[in-house]
């Protein structure tokens, strides 16, 4: 369809330039084409958001002119607007690019833009199965594999390797299928996890594994300052050298990550062949154990390793020139260098012996080594199978002449230690853009990464076992073997081989991390979930994370300061085991709800794989340390809940999203099986505001004290009703629904908002009523306003839907609460100091009127009130001992309020009864006379021209209770509605009606002469009598609860029970009418 467009166009350029006729025609296609593709890769290049090339993005609204032009897709022509067509949509996603740069492209930026075009996207190999391998094998291999066999033995740190590369394998099976569910941008195990399991999620989990890599930085620092100052370099030693060497290295490294990326990206082959060749002068050395083993003596004094250190020889005396001579040993625990002197007790008790530390691997040494030997600090490393002659009562001298321990050391200890050295298995997911197929590399890349460098490890320590002597092994700075690294005494051609390729990778390793853990700081601080780190979202001009980087030399330089291998490494372990469990969390929940857009192209994954990798994870969480896992989860929980309350809003699609669908449905479900009990009863209220012109509520002092009722507890539906039809009114249902919303979050009242648009407001409020809620979760209670001028608006329908709504609740089993003078009501804002909020109980309605004032006074805003409840006594009640009766019940339902009874008395109804009485009667005679519709005219014209049967009385105000005149079968037999239309057109006398709309004299002389209804004299006279009563008592109350009188069977009565209430609460500030909802809502029972 572009090309047929953009033909014409050329065609119309060729008419206007003849001369180039035969070249436009000629080059009119192939122009097309190429303008096609510049329409296909201009979308999203400068969008900072998640672009998409899905329906309705911006970028598919401008092709849409050119996408319809054409007679072939006619029928579709009105969905121009809203979905491109498949070819458009096929485009765009053959060139759809949403990747962060990474620092590749930052490099790649700088140097030259046209090569970077050019240069081929790597694959398995290079891009996962390298990185991995680079990133696992780190510190911890050549500086604590050896320490870890000697003290947990070959069968203890077997089941820890197995345990952490059984861990990091299930989280890569679950990583490889979330990697394969789509594209997944640079950002790795952070994006993995924040569009899995949400922002908040992810935010934390991201921040930990930010973290995590910052401090795997300091420990690999750690261990380059070790491996320089007591290998390469040990007369350098200073005081603290560890915190000065460590700060200086730091700077170092950091300063060459701010420099340029590129430096460390060109390095990073030569520290990965570093990591590979040590390797494998290991494995070397191991096979020429087996033919000839090294040479590195071990001295033993009895039982205990010595230092080798100062002295040449291991022996005490040697014989020279048929003479004995003292060695430089001797002269280490003797006085003198004479054979008479003085020398230490336990030298001199035992011998001095000089064995093999490597006896090679077929001196089955393994046996030996098979268990473990855990000391506590400060204990001597001794060789178990040799005797010795010892004083238990005689101190340890010249301890600084043996190999000690430095640390208490235990099983889980060992767990926290090594756990680190099988990290780095995201190197191939963080580099996702830059990989030719990430769908098939990663799983296979890291995978086959996890598999060799778990059997490398497993190896190790078998081989590790069967190669070195035990003392040697628990020897963890080689003191007793000339200070020599200890796994490089067995590497072959020469221990330096191990030494510098350990110094290099490990200072290789840091250099990564110090590069990655600003760039997944950067991202999380672009996502802007965490409102506090948005300033490190910024950077240099090409993008290099400034700010995140000064903030890393920072957290790293903390990890430094504690200028301990062994201390860092538990803390990193927690961090890393963090967010792999959340990788194994986050494939377990999508598999389990199995979510239509979970479709990985990974396919040996299984949920129970995720929860057993997620269970590891956990364990050796708190068996590395169990303080630094409550540490951990306390941090992760507190940016939790950081990101819920302060973070921006994002809808990604989430699994936590699916997990609470799922989870209310199952709840709305277990909601099904019945009514809840009294005892969980709470108001669940639709509340019911209307709004004006411009769509914004009339009453927002409703929602005020909503929320005050409801404190954020149960189910709240803020409805309002519109009159049209649902298509012409679209837009200003949605404007009200966002009024809504908007006075819902300033009310913060926490819940549901609902628009309903239908012919006429009473249908709309019916159907809001009806169907609002959804399954067991439904309100249970109606908040209304009471119709505000009712009297003087010409408009009655306002006070006859209000009445209607009344009949509905009831009907339906809701209980009605409606607040009269909702505008005098307090805010959100507002305290009473004091006050009451009374009660009056007159009729029992199932305890709402207990209960409300409870409810109430849990807020901030009614709290300092205290509550009186009132009942009135007739003339048969014993009113001391009623009020006996409801002080025991009070007590009962464990409610704090003073009782009171009030006695009503029989009295005469009052003339001024008689008149009010009258008056309401006539004015609703003369309503009904002067608005009568065309409608009701025309139906009263029929009913006065047929033949009907005079009764023996007519009354003009019906009784609520009683018929007001027996009706012969001709009358019983017509509708309510034509009885009620002939009631008032028809005279005492039984005369016909006037014509049609004639009001003449003889009908208001009618009127006035009106004797008024026995029933409505006694309401009105009741009316008058409680009001006076309730003004006696609770004129200065804060709020007053009444029992609000139902509405009349008979409608003809309606304008009279407004009238009654209205007399009701005269002279009231603030009332709420309550009406139960005819089931009890508060019980004595526990």
């Amino acid at each position: 369809m572009q090309a047929l467009s953009g033909e014409r166009c050329l065609l119309a350029k060729c008419y206007f330039h003849s001369t180039l006729s035969q070249m436009c025609s000629f080059h009119s296609n192939y122009f097309m084409l190429n303008l096609k593709v510049l329409f296909v890769c201009l979308p999203g290049d400068s969008n900072p958001k998640e672009s998409s090339p899905f329906i309705n993005s911006s970028d598919a609204a401008a092709e849409k002119s050119q996408q319809y032009d054409g007679k072939n897709m006619a029928l579709f022509e009105e969905e121009m607007d809203t979905s491109p067509m498949v070819s458009s949509l096929l485009s765009s996603l053959a060139n759809y690019s949403n990747l962060p740069q990474g620092s590749k492209e930052h490099e790649e930026a700088e140097n030259n833009e046209a090569e970077s075009a050019r240069k081929k996207p790597l694959g398995t190999l290079m891009g996962v199965y390298m990185p991995c391998i680079q990133n696992i094998f780190g510190v911890i291999l050549f500086l604590r594999m050896t320490w870890l066999v000697g003290i947990g033995g070959v069968i203890g740190t077997f089941i820890i390797v197995f345990m952490c590369c059984s861990t990091t394998m299930l989280t890569a099976i679950s990583m490889s299928a979330i990697a394969t569910n789509g594209v997944v941008p640079a950002g790795g195990s952070y994006y993995m996890i924040s569009r899995s399991l949400g922002p908040e999620f992810g935010g934390a989990v991201g921040i930990c594994f930010y973290l995590g890599t910052t401090y795997a930085g300091a420990m690999y620092i750690l261990g380059a300052i070790e491996l320089l100052l007591i290998y390469i370099v040990p007369k350098a030693a200073l005081l603290n050298n560890m915190r000065v060497y460590g700060t200086i290295l730091l700077t170092s490294m950091s300063t060459v990550v701010f420099v340029g990326v590129k430096y460390v990206n060109k390095l990073a082959l030569v520290f990965l062949a570093c990591v590979i060749l040590s390797i494998l002068a290991v494995y070397a050395g191991v096979i020429k154990t087996a033919v000839e083993p090294p040479v590195f003596p071990v001295c033993v004094l009895g039982n205990r390793t010595l230092v080798w250190k100062n002295f040449d020889v291991c022996a005490k005396t040697i014989e020279t020139a048929n003479a004995t001579v003292t060695t430089q040993l001797w002269r280490m625990f003797c006085d003198s260098p004479f054979l008479n002197a003085t020398c230490d007790k336990y030298f001199m008790s035992n011998n001095v012996t000089q064995i093999q530390g490597i006896p090679g691997i077929t001196s089955g040494i393994l046996a030996d080594n098979l268990f473990g030997n855990y000391y506590e600090k400060g204990d001597l490393i001794a060789r178990g199978s040799m005797e010795s002659v010892e004083d238990h009562d005689d101190p340890l001298t010249s301890a600084n002449r043996y190999v000690l321990a430095d640390i208490t050391s235990f099983f889980t200890l060992l767990v926290g230690i090594y756990f680190p050295s099988v990290t780095g298995i995201m190197a191939g997911s963080n580099r996702s853009g830059d990989l030719r197929d990430a769908q098939k590399s990663i799983p296979i890349g890291t995978i086959a990464a996890i598999t060799t460098t778990s059997l490398v490890y497993m190896s190790s320590v078998i081989l590790f076992g069967a190669c070195i002597e035990g003392v040697v092994l628990r020897d963890k700075f080689g003191e007793g073997v000339h200070g020599n690294l200890v796994i490089g005494t067995l590497a072959w051609p020469s221990p330096w081989v191990i030494v510098i390729g350990s110094f290099f990778s490990t200072c290789g390793a840091g250099l990564q991390s110090l590069t990655g853990a600003p760039r997944l700081l950067q991202a999380i601080a672009k996502d802007g979930i965490v409102p506090a780190l948005r300033i490190f979202g910024h950077g240099k001009a090409n993008g290099e994370p400034t700010w995140s980087l000064l903030l890393t030399a920072c957290i790293c330089e903390t990890g430094i300061l504690i200028a301990s291998l062994d201390s860092v490494a538990p803390i990193l372990s927690m961090f890393f085991l963090m967010c792999y469990m959340f990788v194994n969390l986050a494939c377990a929940v999508q598999t389990l709800l199995r979510t239509p857009n979970w479709r990985p192209r990974f396919k040996f994954y299984h949920w129970t794989l995720s929860f057993l990798g997620m269970s590891l994870c956990l364990t050796l969480m708190f068996l590395c340390s169990w303080y630094y896992a409550i540490v951990a989860m306390v941090i992760a929980g507190s940016i939790y809940k950081y990101i819920e309350f302060a973070g921006a809003e994002k809808e990604w699609g989430d699994g936590i999203r699916g997990l609470s669908l799922s989870a209310a449905r199952y709840a709305l479900m277990r909601l099904e099986e019945g009514p809840p009990h009294t005892k969980n009863w709470r108001p669940q209220l639709l509340v019911l505001v209307s709004t004006d012109a411009e769509q914004n509520v009339e009453q927002p002092r409703l929602l005020s004290l909503t929320n005050q009722l409801k404190a954020g507890k149960g189910l709240t539906i803020v409805g309002t009703a519109l009159e049209g039809t649902y298509l012409a009114n679209h837009e200003q249902a949605q404007r009200a629904e966002q009024a809504l919303r908007k006075l819902m979050e300033t009310e913060k009242v926490k819940g549901f908002c609902q628009v309903t648009v239908s012919s006429n407001l009473r249908d709309a409020t019916s159907h809001l009523l009806q169907a609002s809620g959804l399954g067991g979760l439904k309100h249970n209670a109606v908040l209304v306003s009471w119709p505000r001028n009712w009297k003087q608006g010409d408009d009655h329908q306002t006070w006859r839907n209000f009445i209607e709504l009344v009949r509905e609740t009831t009907t339906a089993r809701l209980a009605l609460l409606v607040p009269k003078n909702i505008s005098a009501y307090p805010s959100n804002g507002e305290r009473f100091t004091e006050g009451h909020i009374d009660v009056w109980w007159i009729v029992h309605d199932g305890g709402m009127l207990m209960l409300l004032p409870f409810l109430l006074r849990q807020h901030k805003v009614w709290r300092k009130c205290k509550m009186r409840i009132f009942t009135v006594a007739q003339m048969d009640d014993n009113s001391i001992q009623m009020k006996k009766d409801l002080t025991t019940f009070l007590y009962h339902l464990r409610i704090d309020a003073m009782v009171e009874v009030v006695e009503m008395h029989d009295s005469d109804i009052s003339a001024y009864t008689y008149e009010k009485t009258l008056v309401m009667e006539q004015r609703s005679q003369m309503l009904k006379q002067i608005n009568l519709t065309k409608n009701e005219r025309e139906r009263e014209s029929k009913s006065a021209s047929s033949p009907v049967p005079p009764p023996t009385q007519v009354q003009l105000i019906h009784d609520n209770t009683t018929p007001a005149t027996p009706l012969t079968p001709g009358e019983e037999a017509q509708s309510p509605g034509e009885q009620i239309q002939r009631t008032w057109t028809e005279k005492c006398d039984g005369e016909p009606a006037k014509p049609l709309g004639a009001v003449t004299p003889e009908d208001i002389k009618d009127i006035f002469n009106m004797k008024p209804n026995q029933s409505n004299v006694r309401r009105m006279h009741t009316a008058l009598r409680l009001n006076e009563v309730i003004l006696k008592k609770s004129s200065e109350a804060k709020l007053v609860l009444l029992n609000m009188p139902g509405a009349p069977r008979n409608r003809t009565g309606d304008e009279n029970y407004m009238e009654f209430l209205e007399v009701l609460t005269e002279g009231l500030n603030r009332v709420l009418l309550v009406r139960g909802g005819g089931r009890e809502v508060i019980t004595i029972y526990s």
